[in-house]
């Protein structure tokens, strides 16, 4: 395969400069936001039926076409990302889902709200996608795990947030105030990040080589990194290559003889990240009234969900990167599985808030690496569509998880549904563990097409601790 550019090699090979944090923040902001108004929905529609301006059904209607563009979203900046640009799909997604937060803050009516909130909802479920994938792109392999971190604890602050300023907001500007906060916090991010450049790896997938010549040069120049030591290209270019656009990678890639393993892997682990993050942090204080211990809902469960979606993600920055992103994944998966088999089984209101919170931060860790991980897999040809693929399933898994929720609550019990969770993070504990998925640049390079380059992260996701030096040798990543 004809190499170009090699654009992933070089960008690996440059240190973490300003351009990686200024990306990282800006990334990280737009996540924020996505997560402030995915999860506004429960003052919001309580301020509603308080008032008169819903229903239980309109409100039952109103989640269910959030789930559904969530879904929509991911699959379609999947499509946008590989076909369109990453640039473009980024800027798309945040501006999408921040005018249309403004105009859900002047809907006249909850039926034209429901609308103006699942359009609303492909742009937010499309920024999951986007996130994640431009810190593949960009990142060093050595480093992703730290920025991955960060994406989380920003994730976890918009959570945290919504359900905060909904207490004060609401009472004193109606629901309709937190609808602006979202939108306009939206559309700033989206303002600062106009100038963000193209992913130098998926020009060169298209066959744009001096375009993904140029925004390497300017990543290394903002890292401090001599023009000269960032445009000596890794392997040369072959005597006689032409510059011929990259052809289209079709869909059907992802279930092809040489990716479906892939593909089934990351779909495994997106369900699991999800699934278990949503019966964690939804169902639990039910379950916990159903038994007649309202301390879980009251102070517990409140106060560990609260903190532990930051906590989780923060202690990712620390030690995902010494461990290795496959290492931490699987520890993250285990810890989550035994301490979501235990939690329904403590009555004292010290340990319901001491395992609670360690529980909300393991699985808020394994929802960070979990995601984070699954664009890792595909080559950049089709990077967008395989995380876009899983994110789609997963969405579409919630859609009717509380059937599958109840069904298992009403047959089984508390436990039933505790083992099915723990079970699922058993599962793909396992599977990483024997099974997993080679992330390797040569793994990549055998299932690319041909114009891609390949990028991924060291073999077998060694740690590494020794930051990259302009003059290191791309393999000096891997152990």
């Amino acid at each position: 395969m004809n190499t170009h550019v090699n654009a992933g090699p070089r960008l690996d090979n440059i240190p973490v400069g300003k351009f990686h944090r200024r990306l990282a923040l800006l990334v990280s902001l737009g996540m924020f936001f996505d997560s402030f108004d995915n999860t506004l929905s429960a003052g919001v529609l309580a301020s509603m039926l308080d008032t008169g301006f819903s229903t239980l059904e309109l409100n039952s209607l109103f989640l269910s076409v959030t789930f559904a563009g969530l879904a929509i979203g991911a699959a379609f900046a999947g499509w946008l990302g590989d076909r369109v640009g990453r640039a473009y799909a980024f800027q798309f997604s945040l501006a999408l889902f921040g005018i249309l937060a403004l105009a859900a803050a002047l809907a006249p009516s909850m039926q034209v709200l429901i609308v103006l909130r699942g359009l609303m909802s492909i742009g937010m479920g499309a920024e999951y996608v986007i996130c994640y994938g431009m810190i593949t792109e960009f990142i060093p392999p050595g480093r992703r795990g730290r920025f991955l971190g960060l994406l989380g604890i920003f994730a976890g602050l918009g959570v945290s947030l919504s359900s905060l300023l909904g207490w004060v907001v609401i009472p004193v500007f109606s629901w309709r105030g937190m609808f602006v906060i979202g939108g306009v916090g939206a559309l700033i991010a989206w303002w600062m990040r106009r100038d963000m450049p193209e992913s130098p790896q998926w020009l060169e997938s298209r066959g744009r080589y001096e375009e993904a010549e140029a925004v390497i040069q300017r990543i290394a120049r903002d890292s401090g990194v001599s023009e000269e030591a960032a445009s000596a290209p890794v392997d040369q270019q072959p005597a006689g290559a032409t510059d011929e656009k990259a052809e289209w990678v079709p869909m059907t890639v992802l279930f092809s003889r040489t990716v479906i393993r892939r593909t089934l892997m990351a779909l495994v682990l997106t369900v699991t990240c999800l699934y278990g993050s949503y019966v964690v942090t939804g169902w639990m204080p039910t379950f916990f009234v159903e038994q007649g211990m309202t301390v879980s809902k009251s102070l517990g469960f409140n106060a560990a969900i609260m903190s532990g979606y930051v906590a989780g993600p923060l202690l990712c920055m620390f030690i995902v990167d010494r461990l290795g992103r496959r290492r931490s994944l699987m520890m993250f998966g285990a810890l989550s599985a035994v301490f979501g088999g235990i939690y329904p089984f403590m009555t004292a209101p010290a340990l319901v808030i001491a395992v609670g919170f360690i529980l909300v931060a393991t699985v808020a860790s394994f929802l960070t690496l979990g995601l984070g991980t699954v664009p890792e897999f595909f080559p950049t040809a089709f990077r967008f569509r395989g995380g876009g693929l899983a994110q789609t399933v997963g969405r579409v898994g919630l859609i009717f998880s509380p059937f599958i929720v109840l069904w298992l609550f009403n047959s089984y019990g508390v436990l039933g549904v505790i083992l099915a969770v723990s079970g699922m993070y058993i599962v793909v504990t396992v599977l990483n563990a024997v099974a997993g998925v080679d992330t390797s640049r040569e793994a990549l390079e055998q299932i690319a097409p041909e114009g891609d380059t390949t990028d991924g992260p060291p073999a077998d996701d060694a740690p590494d601790t020794a930051q990259p030096t302009s003059g290191a040798s791309p393999r000096s990543l891997s152990s």
